[in-house]
């Protein structure tokens, strides 16, 4: 009987990667962001490059199909929809290393490069891959949150790259709260299906709910997307999605990644991905051995 946690991942198969893949990946070509690029990413913590990984979207819509047929043969598969909610809210993480196409990606693509650019880091580490698939007919809404809260790393410098699977209306796409990732305030993780807070013992975390309806709308940035456009995102910035209903499929590819200081953290509650048994302490890197360094260069400055 499978299980599943208080985010709603179900207990499947492990997670860690062995040995044997880690050591045949390759490092991450070489591509260039502009400095413009770079400085608009740390202004307000998300940039739209368009088109970018067009030549992956049919790759990674393979490898996503057979995630979400097959999922009880991979890591952490969740659905989010509430009972008797129209539609469907797919999402599941850390199967980089089980689907070829994934694992082509990470080691194939420019994403680490180009990841280690816009983190101003001198390397890129994969942290785990996110892929998502809301169906025609859902209406659920992804709540406002930042990511960094349900993670066990902590540091600046870090990244997600979100490659767009499918075109999708700005009024369903993601949003963003611009500069949010410059505050030093952590909020607290929410539950998608819902969007009630995590209960955890933490003093130092706030209620996002509380401050929703001080969000500016011209600190919000939307964006209508294609198949192959990407959204890179700091582990900080607030996001989310409305409830407009999904009117055709919205698939996407996630990579997280980890510069130069983000070290291991232990949360006062469950984290998600819920990683377990790594052997490492809080305030050291993360260990290569499951999460590996797939770019390393000179920081940018």
């Amino acid at each position: 009987m499978k299980t599943s946690d208080a985010k709603g991942n179900y207990t499947t198969v492990d997670w860690r990667p062995s040995p044997d893949v880690i050591a045949q990946l390759g490092s991450s070509p070489e591509a260039q962001a502009t400095v413009d690029q770079v400085d608009l990413y740390q202004r307000e913590g998300v940039i739209l490059i368009r088109g970018l990984f067009s030549d992956w979207v049919d790759r990674l819509r393979a490898g996503l199909q057979r995630n979400m047929d097959q999922s009880d043969d991979y890591a952490f598969p969740c659905d989010s929809v509430a009972p008797g909610g129209g539609g469907r809210f797919f999402d599941s993480y850390c199967n980089w290393h089980r689907i070829p196409e994934y694992a082509a990606f990470v080691s194939e693509s420019p994403a680490a490069c180009l990841a280690a650019q816009f983190m101003r880091s001198s390397r890129a580490q994969l942290f785990h891959e996110h892929v998502f698939c809301k169906e025609p007919g859902t209406q659920t809404a992804t709540p406002w949150h930042h990511d960094l809260p349900y993670y066990c790393v902590d540091g600046r410098q870090n990244v997600s790259v979100y490659v767009s699977l499918d075109a999708t209306p700005a009024e369903t796409a993601v949003r963003f709260l611009a500069g949010s990732h410059r505050s030093s305030q952590l909020y607290f993780p929410r539950h998608f299906v819902d969007g009630s807070d995590y209960v955890q013992d933490d003093k130092t975390m706030a209620s996002v709910t509380q401050l929703e309806a001080s969000f500016r709308e011209e600190d919000i940035r939307r964006f209508a997307l294609e198949p192959g456009d990407a959204l890179l995102f700091d582990f900080r910035t607030l996001h989310g999605t409305t409830d407009a209903p999904i009117k055709a499929r919205r698939r996407a590819f996630s990579t997280r990644w980890l510069g130069d200081d983000m070290v291991y953290c232990e949360r006062a509650g469950e984290t998600s991905p819920p990683l377990e048994d790594l052997g490492v302490t809080p305030g050291a890197p993360m260990p290569e051995s499951m999460f590996p360094t797939l770019w390393q260069g000179t920081a940018a400055s």
